[in-house]
């Protein structure tokens, strides 16, 4: 899977799930690109989400519905995921 699909993929689920007013992913893996560990086919991604309904509940919580949303791209594609709520 490339980068590209795996990025709509995340919005598509994201957005299927979750009440969202706005949500932006971004590729990250550039920054890891010489780190020990980094595996070719598994991404670093960060991800902005406006949502009022993820705003209600801990950050916790909203970060495990996320991972539960996402669970087979974090198994297969996704190395790394950064959150950021608002």
């Amino acid at each position: 899977m490339n980068i590209n699909e795996l990025i709509a993929i995340v919005k598509k689920k994201i957005k299927s799930e979750i009440a969202t007013q706005k949500i932006i992913v971004q590729d990250k893996s550039y920054l890891h690109k010489n780190h020990p560990g980094n595996q070719k086919d598994k991404f670093h991604l960060k991800i902005f989400i406006e949502s009022d309904e993820l705003k209600k509940i801990s950050k916790i919580e909203a970060n495990k519905k996320i991972y539960k949303t996402l669970s087979n791209e974090m198994s297969n594609f996704i190395h790394s995921i950064q959150i950021l709520i608002n």
